[in-house]
């Protein structure tokens, strides 16, 4: 990472035990340390993890309470993030109390990723405050980020099987009946491993029934699919997850 866009001198750098430093207003404030552990349970098929990581999602995410810049570890940030985080748009976002304050943290972070071309790595976060809206019960919200999740992916390179797979479910889950069936069909010209076959094969059945439930990957594939545990380093971002679920895949055979 890019040292702080606004560095504050070397005395607020060195952070109290206990405290960190933000990187981008220089800020100290108290952050709850975080490790992801191991996920007992099958992910959802838009790879949310399962417990008991799957309730840690308060602490993914750390948020300076001065600047509201939000990211993994706010001791780190790109060059850009200074402008961003005081820009109109951002200052809007964090301070819009109509927004759950634990969704406004993932929508902070989504923000910020857009902003600086990272527009994969952004639409993982909008999904992930889809989440956060799914847990508070506010399903106007989460179809509202889902769709914001789409366009982020869609906006950004050439998505590959995987994505396009978390692309559907988040069409299905936001009740976007048509455009789900339209990107079954074209993922379904591809060739696919037998077990993203699977997982596309039961999109498409809760496509065609209107089920926007959540339902996890291990109903998408047939016996003997196994529930191995699961090492997460990295919870933000793609990688973590779907290695989680690549692992899965690799030990059916």
């Amino acid at each position: 990472m890019a040292t702080p866009a606004s560095p504050q001198g070397s005395a607020a750098r060195r952070a109290r035990p206990g405290m960190v430093t933000c990187a981008v207003c220089g800020a100290e404030s108290r952050q709850v340390p975080f490790r992801a552990g191991p996920s007992e349970q099958a992910p959802d098929l838009d790879l949310r993890p399962g417990e008991p990581l799957r309730s840690t999602m308060a602490h993914w995410l750390q948020q300076c309470p001065r600047c509201g810049y939000a990211a993994p570890d706010i001791r780190e940030a790109m060059p850009s993030a200074a402008r961003v985080v005081g820009a109109a748009p951002f200052r809007a976002l964090v301070n819009d109390a109509a927004i759950p304050a634990l969704s406004r943290r993932f929508l902070a972070w989504a923000h910020l990723l857009e902003e600086t071309g990272k527009l994969h790595e952004a639409a993982e976060a909008m999904l992930q405050a889809a989440w956060t809206a799914d847990d508070l019960h506010r399903p106007d919200l989460a179809r509202a980020w889902r769709r914001e999740a789409v366009a982020l992916w869609r906006s950004g390179p050439r998505l590959d099987s995987e994505q396009s797979l978390k692309v559907i479910d988040a069409l299905r889950r936001a009740e976007d009946w048509e455009a789900a069936e339209e990107a079954v069909a074209s993922l379904s010209a591809r060739d696919l491993p037998e077990a993203l076959r699977q997982v596309l094969a039961l999109e498409a059945r809760l496509i065609e029934a209107r089920d926007a439930r959540r339902h996890s990957v291990a109903s998408a594939l047939l016996p003997p699919a196994r529930r191995p545990h699961a090492s997460h380093q990295r919870v933000i971002g793609r990688g973590s997850l779907f290695g989680w679920l690549k692992r899965l895949f690799r030990r059916r055979g």
